[in-house]
């Protein structure tokens, strides 16, 4: 009787503040019925977004520095078209912290340093911070050697990996992030049980004239917040995503988020999932192994979230501006080279994210209704402003 009338409390609430349409949709979705594809997206401004997700993490009891850090990470991700990894996470977030599976107010320190390496402990919290301080302290060293790696251990979800190897080159450098995760999503070839997470990696190269190169990659098929956003869009998934607990395509995200099966890149044995798979595990072994995470665990252990970030000096290795203007060339044969479709242009890494951050500055950042009702239910939980009813929506 307890859960009932909690189950029938959630759906008072959710009835007075998203409205029957909205309630009789999620009901619907539970029954196999997509109807969440047919609400639209509202769209926000940049500073409205902002304002929401710092009024959010200073509930949770952030420092004001890291919410600022914290807060530009996630919006990067919303700003360069990564809707998974920006605003859509915070329902995580919220979660984690109830829960009490993260810090909000971790200690961040360097543990081990040398004068081209250093350990970064992330004291438990989220993992934006964590990075951003392991990508800043790897350029400050790439600035007096020639090459900076840092590793972090013990933190969390860091949000977009492009977001630190950016940083990186924006100082003229050559950058490489990335991350494993906490919980296990991804199969190995010839398996059905999940065992590495989609551990993404990002690389990021300075051009003269281009804007830099910027590949941003999860080593699965695609990423865990890809199955949640089809999902909240009402849509389905194309076979070889995502797998059972038998081994079978699964086409449905909301059953394929709960199975937690992705397969790594490249889908099938037939198609090279091996080399998704390899990848997977050398990130794991950068993020979880180097700094020590898995020290005492086995296969299966449930480590904490290590990062891993490197910053090169390619004046090292080229004179003057040699390297920028080599990469141009290199950017712009590819960008010129035939396409097989005349109507889409060939594409380099960073292409769209650059692209998806022009229109958003220009239009206005797009959530779906999902998200925005994600936000809804964060903030009455947390006893904050809801900053984004449909009048705060930016009109077309």
């Amino acid at each position: 009787m307890t859960a009932l009338r909690a189950a029938w409390t959630r759906a008072r609430r959710l009835l007075r503040d998203a409205g029957p349409l909205w309630t009789a949709s999620l009901a619907l979705d539970r029954t196999g019925v997509p109807a969440l594809g047919l609400w639209p997206r509202r769209t926000f401004s940049p500073d409205t977004l902002t304002a929401q997700v710092t009024t959010i993490l200073r509930a949770w009891g952030l420092p004001e520095d890291h919410i600022a850090v914290t807060a530009e990470h996630l919006l990067y991700a919303d700003r360069h078209g990564i809707d998974s990894h920006g605003c859509a996470m915070l329902l995580e977030y919220h979660r984690g912290v109830t829960a009490g599976r993260w810090n909000p107010a971790p200690r961040i320190e360097t543990v081990r340093e040398g004068p081209t390496t250093a350990l970064v402990d992330g004291g438990g919290g989220l993992g934006h911070v964590p990075a951003d301080t392991a990508m800043k302290l790897a350029i400050a060293k790439c600035r007096g050697t020639g090459l900076g790696a840092v590793a972090v251990r013990n933190s969390g979800h860091f949000g977009a990996a492009g977001a630190y190897a950016a940083l990186a080159a924006r100082e003229g450098l050559l950058g490489v992030a990335m991350t494993n995760t906490r919980t296990p999503a991804v199969v190995p070839t010839f398996g059905i049980q999940a065992v590495l997470g989609t551990n993404p990696l990002a690389v990021a190269a300075p051009a003269r004239r281009n804007r830099p190169f910027l590949l941003d990659m999860a080593t699965s098929t695609v990423p865990l917040g890809r199955l949640l956003g089809a999902w909240r869009r009402g849509r389905s998934i194309p076979a070889g995503w995502a797998l059972d607990p038998a081994g079978r395509p699964v086409t449905s995200p909301r059953r394929a988020a709960a199975f937690r099966r992705l397969t790594p890149l490249g889908s099938s044995p037939e198609l090279s999932s091996h080399k998704g798979y390899g990848l997977a595990a050398a990130v794991e072994i950068l993020c979880g192994v180097l700094p020590g995470l898995r020290s005492g665990g086995g296969a299966g252990a449930d480590p904490r979230v290590g990062h891993f970030c490197l910053a090169l000096d390619p004046g090292c290795f080229c004179d003057g501006d040699t390297f920028g203007e080599d990469l141009d060339i290199l950017l712009d044969s590819l960008r010129s080279s035939t396409p097989r479709n005349p109507r889409q242009p060939v594409l380099v890494a960073g292409d769209p994210e650059y692209a998806a951050k022009e229109e958003r500055l220009r239009r206005g950042i797009p959530l779906s209704r999902g998200v925005v009702e994600d936000l809804r239910t964060i903030c009455r939980a947390w006893e904050v402003p809801f900053l984004l009813e449909p009048e705060a929506a930016v009109r077309p």
